[in-house]
């Protein structure tokens, strides 16, 4: 085994490249094989001119590797090369994969090392004028994946539903139609929620209405993945800072 053989796993961010953390970048850098995603911005790249670079990740459902094949992969360079960085959009811990890919190196004997991003789930929202916390309004926020191994809307969805709680649901935009039907059943017609795509890039899309019309505002708006879902009181506050910014500018 190459006795520098190491895996890094690195957190790209939401996608906005300024947003990638001094740690991850000085990561690619040291680098000799880069596995990307295709929710990374490619230019990011650049701060590992050494290095190669692969790209692993998937688009329109179609892979260009499957998890297997990733895993293996990163083993391979990792023995051939030294050191591999694996690099993924948003937080690689927050429905990342990022914890099987560095159990699997581990396994195989490789050292492992993380490095966190900065998540969409919270960065994205805020991005926007969206807090998931507010005082006042709510006092915990879920996270959920809107589908679940099995390709199925996460159950914890329904749970989430009956709290006052924010609910982000990431890669849910497939399942819209059960996520408002399950809010519907608990009386909440009329609770806010923001549908937000391609977030922190300069293509951002946003939809905000109620549970009711939210899904005639996606048609509308032509919504479509990559896309953040954000249910609750706290989506109010972006068009609250947006009253704000008119009333001074007019003032």
């Amino acid at each position: 085994m190459h006795r520098e053989a190491k895996l890094t796993v690195v957190g790209a961010g939401p996608g906005d490249v300024e947003l990638l953390t001094i740690k991850a970048v000085n990561a690619l850098k040291r680098s000799k094989v880069v596995l990307y995603d295709a929710l990374v911005d490619p230019s990011l790249l650049e701060y590992a001119p050494e290095a190669e670079h692969i790209f692993v990740g998937k688009r329109k459902g179609c892979y260009a590797y499957q998890q297997t094949q990733i895993n293996e992969l990163i083993v391979a360079m990792a023995r051939t090369h030294g050191h591999v960085v694996r690099l993924k959009g948003g937080d690689p811990f927050v429905f990342g994969r990022g914890a099987e890919e560095m159990a699997y190196a581990a396994e195989k004997g490789l050292s492992v090392a993380m490095v966190p991003g900065i998540s969409s789930c919270l960065s994205v929202p805020a991005a926007q004028n969206i807090p998931v916390t507010k005082r006042g309004a709510t006092e915990s926020f879920w996270v959920i994946t809107g589908t679940t191994k099995e390709h199925r809307l996460s159950s914890d969805v329904a749970l989430a539903a009956k709290s006052n709680a924010t609910i982000v649901i990431l890669m849910g935009m497939g399942k819209l139609p059960e996520i408002v039907s399950l809010f519907e059943q608990e009386g909440k017609s009329e609770t806010p929620i923001a549908i937000i795509q391609n977030g922190t890039l300069a293509n951002e899309k946003i939809g905000v209405a109620t549970i009711a019309t939210i899904e005639k505002e996606v048609a509308q708006k032509k919504l479509s993945n990559p896309a953040i879902i954000i249910i609750g009181a706290v989506v109010k506050h972006r068009e609250i800072m947006r009253q704000l910014a008119f009333r001074h500018a007019v003032a």
